[in-house]
């Protein structure tokens, strides 16, 4: 059976736009307090913001930390695997 390839041409993406979104998976290993602190250190969210991510992370499975530019989400997305947080970032489309 012959293989065919497809042939994707690769797509200019503006990393400086507010295109990106940081995404935050649901956590077994640490704690919810934890994660709800570390949320606030890569965000500099408040208490309740950073929780209700957590909340949804934990319900959910995932949650939306910040939708930005790739630099910012990549910061805080920095901090949060600095304690081995699961996180993705996606291109908003």
């Amino acid at each position: 059976m012959p293989q065919t390839e497809e042939l994707i041409e690769p797509v200019d993406i503006d990393t400086t736009t507010e295109g990106f979104t940081l995404i935050l998976y649901n956590d077994s290993v640490h704690g919810f307090e934890e994660v709800t602190e570390q949320v606030m250190r890569a965000t500099g969210y408040g208490f309740e913001k950073a929780e209700s991510i957590t909340t949804e992370a934990h319900t959910k499975g995932r949650a939306v930390v910040i939708i930005g530019s790739l630099e910012l989400c990549m910061k805080a997305q920095h901090v949060l695997e600095e304690i081995s947080l699961r996180t993705s970032i996606e291109v908003n489309a």
